[in-house]
């Protein structure tokens, strides 16, 4: 039997914590720990996996820590400051000791250090805002000393770095990625010098080259480009993408048939329309040796915002995802066929809605 503690984060007022027994098959819900309003993006400290932050996505923003306890349950919040703006919907802990914290509504975000005890943030840190008539800054992402940040109002990836006199939380934009006009890109992923972008309003993933530096001058010319829309939609339905993954390969004889030879990307689809009684689809591709799409899967969730593979210490053997409407809870589903197909396994329906997730086990 193994055991897999999962926490959910979503559009309440609590974090809810899962286990999931992979042998059984079961998906249970354990715990629900008070939060502040809207904890809807949530993340894990990068070494002290007792540590987590949520933030509080409202109109006065917020970012809030906790404490995990040894049964998946959070103590009450142990530090909390403001965003700097409107809607955080995204937060990550960088291995500089600080966080990030991008506000979609207000189209600003700040990068915030933490004290020696990572539980306490560090005040003052200055506002970002990117200059665009429209800016909607929906992730970060640290790519060696820069940190990216994709924009869905100003279709733009800004690269970000530590300012000369390397101040904690002192950042400055220093160049940018142009994405295709309209696209709105939503949330990336890296791998070596390549940039895999999935585009909210165009429905679509995209791949580039990063340019070798921030100030690089002209365009960085897409590689690929693919629609991620599932065939056979009703009329009426209006799509959304959401949530890309990468699960690197994972030949470890420990993990049998579900070991993955190579690469692969997984994309969320939103109906935000008509729904479909098959539910939002996930689309998988392949990255090697080229991006190379492979299936859909669909999932029976309603507009899917979050989803999270399982960690390399499983091999990425499971991804959990939920949807932000609907009552369909929250699901688990196996990677096989070496991570190009995906088997449900596991459901709960106790939560109707989750926004995103962490894999404490």
């Amino acid at each position: 039997m193994v055991n897999f503690t999962i926490l959910a984060g979503g559009y309440s007022t609590f974090i809810a914590t899962y286990l999931f027994n992979s042998d059984a098959g079961t998906l249970s819900l354990v715990s629900q720990s008070t939060t502040g309003q809207n904890p809807s993006w949530i993340d894990l400290h990068p070494t002290n996996k007792s540590i987590l932050y949520a933030t509080n996505e409202n109109t006065d923003g917020a970012l809030q820590s906790f404490f995990v306890k040894q049964d998946g349950s959070l103590t009450p919040a142990l530090g909390q400051t403001s965003s700097g703006g409107n809607g955080p919907a995204f937060a990550v802990p960088l291995s500089t000791g600080e966080v990030a914290v991008m506000n979609f509504g207000s189209g600003n975000g700040l990068i915030i250090p933490t004290e020696e005890d990572p539980l306490q943030f560090t005040e003052g840190a200055p506002l970002i805002s990117f200059p665009a008539p429209v800016s909607h800054p929906h992730m970060a992402l640290e790519v060696g000393s820069e940190v990216f940040v994709p924009d869905l109002g100003a279709d733009t990836i800004w690269r970000l770095t530590q300012a000369d006199n390397g101040a904690p939380g002192q950042y400055a934009i220093h160049g940018q990625i142009d994405q295709p006009q309209g696209s709105g890109p939503r949330h990336i992923v890296v791998r070596g010098d390549q940039l895999y972008t999935v585009h909210e309003l165009s429905s679509t993933l995209t791949q580039q080259t990063i340019p070798a530096t921030p100030s690089s001058p002209g365009p960085a010319p897409l590689v690929a480009n693919f629609s991620v829309i599932p065939p056979g939609l009703p009329a009426g339905a209006s799509m959304a993408a959401g949530e890309i993954l990468l699960a690197e390969a994972s030949p470890s004889p420990a993990q049998g048939s579900n070991s993955s030879s190579q690469p692969f990307i997984y994309v969320s689809n939103r109906n935000v329309g008509v729904q479909d009684p098959r539910g939002d689809a996930i689309a998988i591709y392949a990255v090697e040796p080229e991006l190379r799409f492979v299936k859909h899967v669909f999932t029976g969730l309603d507009q899917i915002r979050g989803m999270e593979l399982s960690g390399a210490g499983s091999g990425d053997a499971f991804l959990v995802a939920a949807g932000v409407a609907g009552d369909a809870g929250v699901v688990v589903f196996r990677r096989t066929q070496g991570g190009a197909d995906l088997e449900l396994v596991a459901a709960n329906r106790d939560v109707p809605t989750r926004s995103s997730f962490v894999w404490l086990d």
